[in-house]
């Protein structure tokens, strides 16, 4: 038995070490955000953060976690109030939306490491992240919103709010 921290919050897992984490969250645990893409690290639905670090939660088997903190789509915030799930929807950003978690979970990774990113730095970053619709320019246009909004302290749902930009 191994402690799986995810969220914030302690979960005692059991089953298989050898599992995939994805499945471990989403069968499991029942953090269902996480989608199943590929299943070979190659398209970036499954992207999850370990101690901060975006990783393929399809390649990672549960027994190389124990002791990190993960963090999901769902820890990101109760409401959807983080700032890069705020930009996407402000700009529409998802079409079919399959993989809007993983490509959310990038962008944060992104902004925390770099809040200002250029558009070749943003093209680098989101670069292991497929979309099949093709959202491609709503995903960087989102991605500057939400380091704008960031940066200004503004809430980019308040039009109210001096300097809000939707």
């Amino acid at each position: 038995m191994i402690t799986l921290m995810v969220n914030g919050k302690s979960h005692q897992y059991q089953d298989d070490m050898d599992m995939p984490l994805l499945w471990a969250l989403r069968d499991v645990l029942k953090y269902t955000g996480t989608k199943y893409g590929c299943g070979k690290g190659l398209c970036g639905a499954c992207t999850i953060h370990l101690d901060g670090q975006p990783v393929r939660a399809c390649l990672t088997p549960v027994s190389a976690v124990e002791g990190q903190s993960i963090t999901t789509i769902e820890g990101l915030s109760d409401d959807g109030s983080h700032p890069v799930q705020q930009a996407w929807q402000a700009l529409n950003v998802p079409q079919c939306g399959y993989c809007q978690s993983g490509q959310i979970m990038s962008a944060v990774a992104l902004l925390e490491h770099t809040p200002n990113p250029t558009d070749k730095q943003i093209d680098t970053a989101m670069s292991g992240n497929i979309c099949r619709c093709g959202t491609y320019t709503r995903i960087k246009e989102a991605i500057h919103l939400a380091s704008e909004s960031v940066a200004k302290g503004v809430n980019v749902f308040d039009p109210k709010v001096e300097g809000a930009d939707v």
